[in-house]
């Protein structure tokens, strides 16, 4: 068993790393994320080969297939996580262990919760594992400056007695994308440039994901300064997340019902936007609908504005006291959708 497959079983145990530990495998998670795009293309699963302009479309590459890898069979889009790690576990048994399923998570990995040091590595232990079968992006919580405030700085100085562990994660966070495209296949494709290993090498972590050029994930939502997919590409994500601005909207922003074209945010960052807003975006991007996580959902996902943006919820009984149940939304190679709902783990 390598080291790393180590760490991931340990993990899985809800037993943290050493620091030693935690620095490497962000190094390596950092070697990964630097290569990937702020709209990260992912594709849905394919069960069977599939001829594509003249190429077959594979999960993974060709040696792997020859290798006897075995290929995932579903693809799950998850929202927030914050900490609560027993949750998350229950999160993997409903939608299937990685690499046999893919996954996407759609940011806000700690805070609130007891466990988000161990939640976050273990996801970014499985990232550096398997760099084709998980993408994570960015949330509004993937931010030192929120960390300091909502848990996860005190838990990383608590179980480690410095600040170390805490800024090996948030350097992370840098390198996460804020959105996230797809395609059919769930394979992460695009790349972005060479300028991005700088000196907070570690917080670039993608902005949004686009899946099968048809559903724009992201954290929070939309932006006024953002009409297309090109501009969310060029923007500058090696950084902490900015209190405005387009970066600031993608991650901190909410669809609202009561609201035409654009509102003011109550949280004090973002803004909250109406269906006209989602029509015309998805429209001048040709999308089918937008995924995104970022507001509790007591039924764990809610459909808004004639099913052209859906909130996925993945923490059930937020905070330990909500008592909500939660949801992650599992695609087939032809975009069907299945929301899988599941409930809190046994205390």
């Amino acid at each position: 068993m390598s080291d790393l497959d180590r760490q991931i079983e340990q993990l899985k145990k809800c037993e943290p790393l050493k620091e030693s530990e935690v620095k490497a495998l962000c190094l390596k998670a950092m070697e990964i994320l630097v290569e990937e795009s702020n709209v990260q293309r992912v594709d849905a699963p394919v069960t069977n080969l599939t001829m594509v302009e003249g190429s077959f479309k594979f999960w993974s590459n060709l040696d792997s297939i020859l290798n006897g890898t075995v290929l995932p069979i579903a693809f799950q889009i998850c929202g927030d996580i914050h900490g609560q790690f027993y949750d998350m576990k229950e999160l993997f048994k409903v939608g299937g262990d990685c690499p046999k399923t893919n996954y996407l998570f759609l940011g806000d990995f700690v805070d609130r919760g007891f466990y988000s040091v161990e939640t976050f590595l273990l996801l970014l232990a499985l990232k550096v594992r398997y760099p084709d079968r998980i993408t994570l992006i960015r949330g509004n919580h993937e931010s030192r400056q929120i960390t300091q405030v909502y848990g996860f700085y005190d838990e990383c100085l608590r179980k480690y007695g410095s600040v170390n562990v805490w800024r090996y994660c948030t350097d992370i966070f840098d390198y996460l994308r804020a959105s996230n495209v797809s395609d059919c296949q769930g394979r992460v494709l695009s790349t972005v440039s060479d300028d991005l290993l700088c000196c907070h090498r570690l917080l670039y972590a993608s902005l949004s994901a686009l899946i099968e050029n048809k559903i724009f994930s992201v954290h929070g939502g939309l932006s006024p300064v953002i009409s297309t997919l090109d501009q969310i590409r060029i923007i500058d994500r090696k950084q902490e997340v900015p209190h405005d601005g387009a970066m600031c909207d993608l991650l901190w922003s909410d669809p609202e019902e009561n609201v035409d074209g654009w509102g003011l945010s109550p949280r004090g960052a973002g803004f909250l936007f109406g269906g006209s807003v989602v029509t015309s975006f998805n429209h001048t991007n040709n999308i089918d609908y937008i995924c995104r996580a970022h507001q509790l959902v007591m039924e764990g996902y809610k459909w808004m504005f004639n099913n052209q943006i859906v909130t996925v919820w993945s923490a059930p009984n937020y905070c330990y006291r909500c008592g909500n149940v939660a949801a992650i939304l599992e695609l087939d190679e032809n975009l069907n959708k299945q929301f899988r709902v599941f409930d809190a783990a046994p205390q």
